[in-house]
């Protein structure tokens, strides 16, 4: 939960509205969170503004609203619209405020000034002193439409949003928000080699070790003594795929043995494999395998 009212439980009881959010830790010492947020009875009251801090706030709205009236530092902006897929930024320091004249369903996504700071400091960028943009004009962002509808299932499933998968995500995000409207420019990295052979056994171990539970993006990076945004780009490069693709295959590994030894059911099979639930298991394993662990289990069964 967010103290400051700008991300998870606490924004949402800000606005009167349903939340459910995903806080990441893949920036030492910085916080970048989404929160989906629905809200169906528009009071037709002012929001509550947020603590002013020095953070930013990028609303993706998943559905339309056709009249946007809004303030910032007490000031009003000019009257406004939101589509459906567009994207919207606002400063905290300025208190925005809006009138809940309308139901809505966003994501929005929180990014304190450090994070965008240490985001630019691992590109080797120059410090990020804004984000631009103009008050109430919202944008069509399409990195931003296709993350949010990535997410979306996650939020109604948390127990299936492995920490790899979402720190990545996360992360990705940052960069793109921080490239697209803070101006930073990416090095050009050429043809730089992947990780290090001890890296990339190390970082595979650590990620086995954690086969049954979840493993953040930051502990693997920290530990192969790199940043998290270096480590993925690295792993992929050294093997083809994100570090939490590779997370899964072994996961579907370890249970096609499991399975084969035919000494759990498949409940306990998907548990003791890091999925949610036996459902969740089934999922993935048709996605990879092509067919289900029951029927697996019957054709492979030692």
């Amino acid at each position: 939960m967010g103290e400051s009212g700008s991300y998870g439980e606490g924004f949402g009881k800000r606005l009167g509205a349903q939340a459910s959010s995903y806080v990441s830790r893949a920036l030492r010492k910085s916080t970048i969170a989404a929160t989906e947020l629905r809200y169906d009875n528009p009071s037709l009251e002012l929001s509550t503004p947020p603590k002013e801090e020095d953070a930013f706030m990028v609303g993706h709205y998943l559905v339309d609203c056709p009249s946007y009236l809004y303030w910032e530092s007490g000031r009003p902006a000019p009257a406004s619209a939101i589509g459906q897929g567009q994207t919207i930024i606002y400063d905290l320091k300025r208190q925005p405020t809006f009138l809940l004249n309308h139901g809505f369903h966003t994501v929005h996504y929180y990014f304190s000034r450090a994070a965008l700071s240490a985001i630019s400091e691992e590109a080797g960028a120059s410090p990020i002193d804004e984000l631009q943009y103009k008050p109430a004009l919202a944008t069509d962002d399409p990195v931003m439409r296709n993350m949010s509808a990535g997410l979306l299932p996650f939020f109604g499933r948390p127990e299936e949003a492995s920490v790899l998968f979402m720190d990545h995500v996360m992360l990705a995000i940052g960069i793109h928000v921080a490239t697209r409207y803070g101006g930073m420019r990416l090095r050009r990295e050429g043809a730089r080699g992947g990780l290090a052979p001890w890296q990339e056994k190390r970082a595979k171990e650590m990620i086995v070790s954690g086969i049954g539970g979840d493993i953040s993006l930051a502990a693997v990076a920290s530990e192969c003594g790199v940043s998290a945004r270096h480590f993925s780009r690295a792993f992929r490069q050294s093997t083809g795929i994100s570090p939490h693709q590779w997370l899964t295959q072994r996961r579907v590994e370890t249970a096609k043995r499991l399975l084969a030894a035919n000494e759990l059911n498949l409940t306990q099979v998907a548990l003791a494999c890091g999925f949610a639930d036996q459902s969740h298991f089934t999922r993935v394993f048709v996605a990879l395998t092509g067919t289900s662990p029951g029927l697996w289990r019957r054709n492979n069964a030692i």
